[in-house]
């Protein structure tokens, strides 16, 4: 079961889920262009472009095609961002500029960290520098969620 928290200072949301795969598979999920833009999306939005240049110094960008989601008045949602740490398969961090925030293409942080376990995999998503941006906060807090859970069931289903 996926949880989610929001931390006192209200900067970061975090989420966590275990999954029945190795971090190896995980890690695959997360960093690879083609996987991603099958699993990060949902029905009310759907992945229109994925682009991973995974590695330290990389970037990445996504394009999800306007659904009935509105975030500030936004409902074709862009994001990109530069990967600031790379060390698979535990491990991937990078920047995240979304179009959708309260500051339009104002930075934040998103780290996974993929820890092994007897039973697979424990992934925690941690989204950082959200304290200034309270709408975006509130979707993050809900998203993050909906996100690892799209991921355990992409991972699991191809075991």
């Amino acid at each position: 079961m996926a949880t989610t928290s929001v931390t006192p200072d209200q900067d970061t949301v975090i989420a966590e889920i275990q999954i029945a795969a190795p971090p190896e598979r995980v890690f695959s999920a997360i960093s690879d262009a083609r996987q991603l833009e099958r699993w990060f999306s949902n029905p009310e939005c759907p992945a229109k472009l994925w682009e991973m240049d995974a590695r330290a110094g990389g970037s990445y960008r996504y394009e999800k095609q306007a659904g009935s989601a509105d975030v500030n008045g936004v409902r074709d949602f862009k994001c990109h961002g530069e990967i600031l740490e790379y060390d698979p398969p535990r491990l991937l961090v990078y920047t995240w500029k979304g179009n959708w925030h309260d500051t339009p293409n104002s930075s934040t942080v998103v780290r996974w960290e993929l820890t092994p376990t007897n039973n697979g995999t424990q992934v925690r998503v941690t989204h950082s520098g959200l304290s200034n941006l309270p709408v975006a906060r509130k979707g993050y807090a809900g998203g993050w969620l909906g996100v690892v859970q799209s991921l355990k069931n992409f991972v699991e289903a191809k075991n």
